[in-house]
């Protein structure tokens, strides 16, 4: 499974990616800009993604809604410090604008949680049809 992190804070990227890496052959891709992060979901959409909401310059609320206006189809999950009601906000609105939001965790999330996680995004994404292909592959 591809997987997008999209957190400001280094240590949480690589603590989260590490937990990933132990539950199994993922494609782990970083980011801390919310700027990058949409040309990743352009360029190599990944089936999960993993949002903190509170970050300098782009905040995870607009990341979420500019991840909507360009249909981003996979699923998400949102992860912050922030509080409980918040986070739940946060995650009825990316609902109301389209994203497939799996739920919306605090900080620090644990591993069993993320396995959990993981293995619902992968039932759901399999379910959603991909590209119909023709025998060239195109």
């Amino acid at each position: 499974m591809r997987i997008l992190l999209l957190d400001d804070d280094g240590f949480m990227l690589e603590l989260l990616a590490d937990m990933i890496a132990s539950l199994g052959e993922h494609e782990v891709l970083r980011e801390t800009d919310g700027r990058r992060a949409l040309v990743e979901l352009r360029l190599r959409p990944p089936e999960l993604l993993v949002c903190d909401l509170s970050m300098p310059v782009m905040d995870g609320i607009d990341f979420l809604r500019l991840a909507a206006a360009q249909q981003y189809g996979g699923c998400v999950v949102l992860l912050s410090g922030v509080d409980s009601a918040v986070l739940k906000t946060a995650a009825r609105l990316a609902e109301a604008q389209g994203l497939a939001i799996l739920d919306a965790c605090a900080k620090p999330l644990e591993i069993d949680a993320l396995a959990a996680l993981m293995a619902r995004a992968a039932a759901r994404c399999q379910q959603q049809p991909g590209p119909v292909l023709d025998n060239n592959g195109k």
